[in-house]
């Protein structure tokens, strides 16, 4: 067993840092901006949902669901390739 985890536990960092890249890319592109902000401040600020709530002006169960929401469009993001979706778009 030891062997397996040994083998298992190489420097993963280019996929660490591949996934942050497209968590950072799909926050951007395909959450809408209400969702992110709902996002941020519960995952970024530690806030709770009836404090997010609060600070939009909004119920705590909206806040849930578009918490919920936003969670689905990046997994969905992510499952899907998101090397392809979010590949960066030539300005010209």
């Amino acid at each position: 067993m030891s062997l397996y985890s040994k083998a298992m536990a190489g420097d993963n960092s280019e996929q660490v840092n591949r996934l942050r890249r497209n968590v950072t890319l799909a926050l951007r592109e395909d959450v809408t901006p209400r969702q992110r902000e709902c996002m941020l401040l519960y995952y970024g600020k530690g806030l709770n949902m009836r404090e997010i709530g609060e600070i939009m002006g909004i119920n705590k169960s909206t806040v849930s669901r578009i918490i919920k929401r936003g969670e689905r469009r990046l997994r969905r993001c992510l499952r899907y390739g998101a090397d392809q979706l979010l590949a960066p778009r030539d300005p010209g």
